[in-house]
């Protein structure tokens, strides 16, 4: 008996006439014709099959030939089976049939993977080729994703922009065939970019375009804000319904720039609805959604804010106006009348303010942007609001406040003086009026005006050196005496030394 007894030698014809059966009857299971699913006896005899005409003697070391008709049966399977059945069908069909054929060809890599597995493991490691799982995918993408991405991607795009219309989707289909262009790209995202996202920016692009030229002309600022941020929140959804992830960005500045973007300086300056005439309105909905809306553009917020700043200064303005109108044709009327005028002015200035600073905190969430506006805006008219100020007070003569009224009053000038930064403007302001103004307060009989809680404040807000100088007065003929003499003062260190 002879110990070694040679292999029996399997032909490729031979050997290839036993794969052919399993082939066949994996074809047949995605078909969905009557087969018994493989069980493992079948899977070990694949597999030996295969092993065995891969480790035969030189001549008939099959593993080439193996590797070929592994690619050659995806390649006839696609051309028989595969590309005829999506040929004959055509929009959200097509798609349904895509998604099938695409599962179907993923199950077939993988079951074959199995079979040729020894391929895998010894030959393609030393010939440096595709693994057989990737030829498997490549033969899918060369044969069917070629001829049908532009069909694919055509059909896509109009279910997306029905929706947008309004129109129930098949999202889940969405989201399987969208897979399919991020699975064919193997790794990278070139394919799912350039074959669909490409073109789904540009339709998103022109939907909203045309969209926003119709709105624009036909709602009012608060309407068309709804809209846009209703459009926004649809598209963010939607990149989490079907799309990749990584559109998302994307997509939302293509949205942004249609709506928002093109269209910012018409819709701020709408007559009757635009940013001005809801800080007039107080609709402070409106003006967080503006914020919320425009902040996501690059500089969007900068045009906001001037109509903000311009805002407060009209409206501070036309306070000043209103009281210097008063005081000119109140002159005969009785001291402690124009004295309630100079309560009244500084009141509504503050409540001018106030309203403006919950604008900042509230609908604008305490941007910066928004806090140097109403600053440049306050600044704008700290000189005119403060001369009237100090005109109603000459005016008024011996006034005599209440110590809460005097509280008060002080309190809320002392809020406006934090505006103004400049001590030569500081300067300039008390030293219009000085001498007269001194003059006609000293006679007052209120007394420790500077030692109320609002010097703590101007202390606290203002120059550091204005308010030392003004520190330790214990009457109002002190206060304003050196009101004075700061207004005629040479420097800080003159002020500094008065003071000490």
């Amino acid at each position: 008996m002879t110990m070694n007894r040679e292999r029996e030698v399997i032909e490729l014809e031979q050997g290839w006439a036993v794969m052919q059966k399993g082939i066949t009857k994996l074809k047949n299971l995605l078909e969905g014709v009557p087969e018994q699913q493989f069980n493992s006896k079948e899977y070990i005899m694949f597999y030996k099959t295969i092993y065995k005409m891969c480790t035969q003697k030189p001549l008939q070391d099959y593993s080439q030939q193996l590797y070929d008709r592994y690619r050659e049966s995806f390649e006839e399977y696609i051309n028989s089976t595969v590309l005829p059945a999506l040929r004959e069908k055509h929009d959200e069909f097509m798609l349904r049939e895509l998604v099938m054929r695409w599962d179907n060809h993923k199950i077939m890599v993988r079951w074959l993977s199995r079979f040729f597995n020894y391929l895998d493991r010894y030959f393609i490691a030393r010939k440096s080729l595709p693994a057989l799982g990737e030829v498997g995918l490549m033969c899918f993408r060369d044969l069917v994703y070629a001829e049908m991405k532009t069909n694919v991607k055509d059909a896509v795009i109009t279910l997306i922009d029905r929706e947008r219309e309004g129109e129930q989707i098949d999202r889940a289909l969405l989201k399987s065939v969208l897979g399919i262009f991020v699975e064919i790209g193997m790794g990278n995202m070139d394919v799912y970019e350039t074959d669909f996202e490409g073109f789904m920016l540009q339709d998103t692009a022109a939907y909203y375009s045309h969209k926003a030229a119709s709105w624009i002309e036909e709602d009012s600022c608060p309407d068309y804000m709804l809209k846009a941020e209703e459009c926004l929140k649809r598209e963010k959804e939607r990149v989490g319904h079907y799309l990749h992830a990584s559109s998302e960005q994307k997509l939302l500045e293509k949205v942004q720039h249609e709506l928002l973007t093109k269209y910012e300086n018409h819709l701020l300056e709408k007559e009757h609805s635009g940013c001005d005439a809801l800080l007039r309105d107080d609709k402070v909905e409106d003006l967080s959604r503006m914020y919320r809306l425009f902040c996501r553009i690059s500089r969007g917020l900068e045009p906001v804010a001037a109509i903000f700043r311009q805002h407060v200064t009209d409206e501070g303005i036309m306070l000043v106006k209103q009281a210097a109108d008063a005081a000119s044709s109140n002159k005969g009327e009785k001291k402690d009348s124009v004295g309630a005028q100079e309560q009244a002015f500084v009141c509504n200035v503050n409540e001018l303010h106030d309203k403006c600073l919950l604008y900042v905190s509230e609908c604008f969430l305490n941007d910066s942007l928004f806090h140097e506006a109403l600053k440049e805006a306050f600044c704008n008219i700290s000189e005119e609001l403060l001369v009237t100020v100090f005109d109603l007070l000459k005016k008024g003569g011996s006034v005599k406040l209440s110590d809460e009224a005097i509280e008060d009053t002080s309190e809320k000038v002392g809020e406006l003086l934090a505006y103004i930064g400049d001590q030569d403007l500081f300067a300039k302001l008390w030293r219009i009026d000085g001498d007269t103004l001194a003059s006609s307060l000293t006679s007052s009989s209120n007394e420790g005006v500077p030692q109320h809680s609002s010097l703590q404040q101007l202390r606290d807000e203002s120059d550091p050196s204005i308010v030392v100088a003004l520190m330790g007065t214990t009457t109002t003929e002190d206060f304003f005496t050196r009101v004075t003499t700061l207004g005629r003062g040479s420097g800080k260190d003159s002020q500094l030394e008065s003071h000490e």
